[in-house]
């Protein structure tokens, strides 16, 4: 299996500020969910978004972003939030996420981030080193 193909599976659990009045979590913290997905899928390929910001001078950014929300996750649920790469480009990646409760699919997103200069915001490419990790 390449990297490619890998899903990274990071666990989560609903905490009372995930949540709306209900119990319900609210959607948009399921974006913050994603993010810290990404960010450890991230270190598993080498690098924080600390490291790469010290040692390249770049940044990966949300660019767009695509929810689609199936069933709810409730207050005290341990959910699995993925992240898998589905593309690459010069300064892009497009990623899959998804959050599950056991088997259960409850939110997918396609995530499109671009790799920015922190000089300039201005795309930039996808270092080498890192490129090399993500496309095995």
């Amino acid at each position: 299996m390449s990297r490619r193909d890998h899903v990274f599976s990071l666990p989560v659990r609903v905490y009372f500020q995930d949540t709306d009045a209900g119990g319900v979590v609210y959607h948009a913290s399921y974006v913050n969910f994603f993010e810290r997905a990404r960010t450890e899928w991230l270190r598993t390929h080498g690098y924080s978004n600390a490291g790469l910001m010290k040692e390249f001078g770049v940044v990966f950014v949300v660019r767009s972003m695509k929810l689609d929300y199936l069933k709810p996750a409730l207050l005290d649920d341990l959910l699995d939030v993925t992240a898998q790469i589905k593309d690459t480009g010069r300064s892009r990646l497009t990623l899959l996420q998804t959050v599950r409760r056991g088997d259960e699919l409850l939110t997918e997103a396609e995530v499109h981030l671009v790799c920015v200069s922190l000089a300039s915001f201005k795309p930039a490419s996808v270092p080498e080193v890192l490129r090399v990790q993500l496309e095995k």
